[in-house]
C-alpha cells in the first residue's frame, strides 16, 4: 500500500497546472513543498534544483511539463509542446508524435482552464469541443467553448485530478508521479540533488540541465533520470514494476549506473524490463507483418548524454504505464512503491 503521504502530496500537486513551456506557477508550488522538506531550493532558467546535505551523492532528475495547449488565436488553441518546440508540422519522428497524432479523439469534451503562467491565477475555464490536425499547418488544432476572451499566448492546463482505481492511480501522471515521487524521497531523508526541469516534452529540457552542470558541476557526472514509459494496455505494463534501458534513439546509457540499478532490481525482486529491447522485439514483429519499425524514443538522458561530450552521464528508472499522453494515464500502486523503493536504496548505494 502506498504511504498516504505521498499520496496526499500527488493528489496536491497534480492539480497545478504546468503546461510545456508555463511551468513558473508549478515551480513554486515545488519550492514550498520542497523547503517544508528540508531541501536547498534555488531557481534557474528552466530549471529548479533541490539539494540536500550531500549534495553530489546522489542525483536525481525529473521533468515537470504536461501536455496542454497555448492560445495562439481567437478561439483557436494549439498543442503547447509543438509551439514550444518550434515544431510546425508532425513528422512521426518521435514516440510522442505518433502517439499524438492518434488520439486527438480522446480530447473530446475535456474540461480546461487557461491560467497566467508566472503565478498560476486562473483565467477562466472551457471545453474542448473539437480536435484535428489542420490540413494546411499539418498541426493539431484545438477548438473550445468558454474561453473566447483569453488572449494569444495564454497557456491552457487539461484540469485534472487524482483518482485512485483498484489497484492503480489515475489522471495526467507524466511527468507529475515521479517529480512528486523525488519530493517525497526528502521526506524520507534524501540529501543528495534533485533537479526539475521544464519544455521536456518539446526536446528542451536537457539543456537547461546541461547549463547547470557546465556551471556546477565536477568533471563526470553521474544522473539517474525518472519518468513514466507507456505501453499499449494496462496488461502489458503490469508485466513488469519498474522499466529500465541500456540507449535510446539519440545514445547509450552508462553501463555501470544501469547494472547498479538492475543489481537493486535483482535484490529487492523488483521486475523490471529493458524498454530499448523490448521496442526491438516488438519492431522485428511490425516489420514481419509487413510494417514499419518504431523510433526507440528520445529521452532526456540520452539527450544531455549525446550533447555533453563527457560530462554527464548516468542511466533512467521509469513507471511503466498505460493511456500515455491522457487524463487516463494509469499506473499500478505496486509500481509506484517499487519505484520509491529502488530511489531510496539507489541513495544509500551511491
Amino acid at each position: 500500500m502506498l504511504n498516504t503521504e505521498f499520496t496526499d502530496l500527488l493528489k496536491a500537486v497534480i492539480r497545478q497546472p504546468s503546461v510545456v513551456s508555463a511551468e513558473h506557477s508549478f515551480f513554486r508550488v515545488l519550492q514550498r513543498e520542497l523547503e517544508e522538506r528540508g531541501a536547498k531550493v534555488t531557481w534557474y532558467e528552466g530549471l529548479l534544483v533541490a539539494q540536500g546535505s550531500k549534495p553530489y551523492s546522489t542525483m536525481f532528475s525529473a521533468h515537470i511539463d504536461r501536455h496542454g495547449l497555448i492560445c495562439t488565436g481567437p478561439n483557436e488553441f494549439q498543442y503547447a509542446a509543438f509551439i514550444a518546440g518550434n515544431r510546425t508540422d508532425l513528422l512521426n519522428n518521435s514516440v510522442s508524435e505518433e502517439l499524438m497524432t492518434k488520439i486527438t479523439e480522446r480530447f473530446q469534451s475535456i474540461p480546461v482552464f487557461a491560467y497566467e503562467p508566472w503565478s498560476g491565477a486562473y483565467r477562466g475555464n472551457g471545453v474542448i469541443k473539437n480536435s484535428y490536425v489542420c490540413e494546411f499547418r499539418n498541426n493539431l488544432i484545438f477548438e473550445i467553448d468558454g474561453l473566447n476572451d483569453v488572449v494569444a499566448g495564454t497557456p491552457v492546463a487539461f484540469k485534472d485530478k487524482l483518482s485512485i482505481n483498484n489497484d492503480r492511480l489515475e489522471g495526467q501522471l507524466d511527468n507529475v508521479l515521479t517529480a512528486s515521487a523525488i519530493v517525497h524521497l526528502f521526506s524520507l531523508g534524501f540529501q543528495g540533488t534533485a533537479f526539475f526541469t521544464a519544455q521536456e516534452e518539446a526536446g528542451k529540457s536537457w539543456r537547461y540541465l546541461l547549463e547547470w552542470f557546465r556551471r556546477f558541476g565536477h568533471s563526470t557526472n553521474r544522473l539517474f533520470v525518472v519518468d513514466t514509459s507507456p505501453f499499449p494496455s494496462v496488461e502489458a505494463a503490469n508485466e513488469q514494476l519498474l522499466v529500465l534501458r541500456e540507449k535510446d534513439a539519440n545514445a547509450a546509457f552508462n553501463k555501470e549506473a544501469t547494472k547498479l540499478v538492475e543489481n537493486l532490481c535483482t535484490e529487492n525482486n523488483l521486475s523490471y524490463v529493458y524498454k530499448d529491447r523490448y521496442v526491438e522485439e516488438e519492431n522485428k514483429k511490425l516489420v514481419a507483418a509487413g510494417g514499419h519499425a518504431r523510433s526507440l524514443g528520445s529521452t532526456e538522458m540520452g539527450r544531455i548524454i549525446a550533447a555533453s561530450n563527457g560530462l554527464v552521464d548516468g542511466t533512467t528508472i521509469q513507471i511503466p504505464t498505460s493511456g500515455y499522453h491522457t487524463m487516463q494515464e494509469s499506473a499500478s500502486w505496486e509500481s509506484v512503491d517499487a519505484f520509491i523503493k529502488l530511489l531510496t536504496d539507489l541513495s544509500d548505494e551511491t
